[in-house]
């Protein structure tokens, strides 16, 4: 070999061994791609959340978180409604906790040692977004304080004595769900239920109780979900309302898939506080769910055969603590 041809080779070489060292380093693994709506439905169930099957285990009455204080059970109560409000006259031993900032708190402070925690807010209902939350994190010892801050003093039940109402029309007309259709489009980044999970309850919990809700004069341009049993439905509904039963209704083997991704869901029971639980979960999932505040007492109170607000029974006369 000339002095030549050693010369060129001498310079192929070193170029040989670069282009396939850069091929090396272009290969990657390609990114996992998960459906997260699935994967977090799938996860959900499969770990038995409360949530799923809402049963109402997550309530508790004045009368209840009351006879704890007496008897000294292992009970913590949060207060979510305002610093004003709280100082204004609250459960004795309770603390005041922004709505978005409970899931932080509570595992800051440890409260999953707790017997029960109690969320307590002016009616119910943001109490219930928050309870719902937190059971889907896995923290079943959280309990919603049935008709809020409303029941526990006469002094502090303004709000669901000024919602009581007659007049909205309803109807008795059948409306049939739509076909099963996609779940909503989730982009969290993560591909395992536990993580999807965390991120999107942070994200619902950081949004606020505020686009959860909406009252019954603004749901015309809605998808209307009724969250009653059958029989119920057919006392009278809003006109328009989708019938979607208890306990199964919102899972991949019952109706989830018929509810619209790109539509405003009005979510409605009789108190909005367990439309409340379940606009939360729909939200986690990825929906754009409104629970109708105050429900179907704030619409036919007289008339309706579900669960009312009794001033004379519900309202209690339990000590407020005045803030110093």
């Amino acid at each position: 070999m000339n002095l030549r041809k050693l010369y060129y080779l001498m310079l192929i070489i070193p170029l040989f061994f670069f282009y396939t060292g850069c091929a090396d380093d272009d290969t990657v693994d390609p990114p996992v791609v998960v459906n997260e709506a699935e994967v977090l439905t799938k996860y959900i169930v499969d770990n038995d959340n409360p949530l799923v099957n809402h049963t109402a285990l997550t309530m508790i009455k004045a009368s209840g978180v009351d006879a704890n204080i007496t008897a000294g059970v292992d009970q913590f109560v949060i207060d979510i409604r305002s610093q004003e409000a709280w100082d204004a006259g609250h459960i004795k031993g309770s603390v005041y906790v922004n709505a978005s900032g409970v899931l932080a708190y509570y595992e800051e402070h440890n409260l999953q040692e707790r017997a029960s925690v109690v969320i307590a807010c002016f009616t119910g209902q943001t109490a219930g977004w928050v309870t719902s939350l937190m059971h889907m994190m896995g923290y079943t010892n959280v309990k919603d304080l049935k008709w809020g801050m409303c029941s526990w003093n006469d002094a502090t039940a303004d709000k669901w004595k000024a919602n009581i109402k007659n007049g909205f029309p309803l109807v008795q007309t059948a409306k049939a769900k739509p076909a099963a259709g996609d779940l909503p489009d989730l982009n969290t980044g993560e591909t395992e239920g536990v993580d999807i999970l965390r991120a999107r309850v942070e994200a619902v919990f950081a949004e606020g109780f505020g686009v959860s809700a909406v009252s019954n004069t603004s749901i015309s341009n809605h998808f209307i979900a009724n969250y009653w049993n059958e029989t119920d439905y057919s006392w009278g509904h809003v006109d328009g309302a989708m019938q979607y039963s208890p306990n199964a209704a919102f899972t991949l083997d019952g109706a989830l898939e018929t509810l619209p991704t790109d539509q405003k869901i009005a979510v409605y029971c009789y108190t909005g506080q367990t439309s409340a639980l379940v606009t939360a979960y729909l939200r986690v999932l990825g929906y754009d769910a409104q629970s109708v505040l105050y429900g179907v007492n704030a619409m036919s109170y007289d008339d309706m055969p579900g669960t009312k607000f009794y001033p004379d029974t519900d309202i209690h006369d339990y000590e407020l603590i005045v803030a110093p």
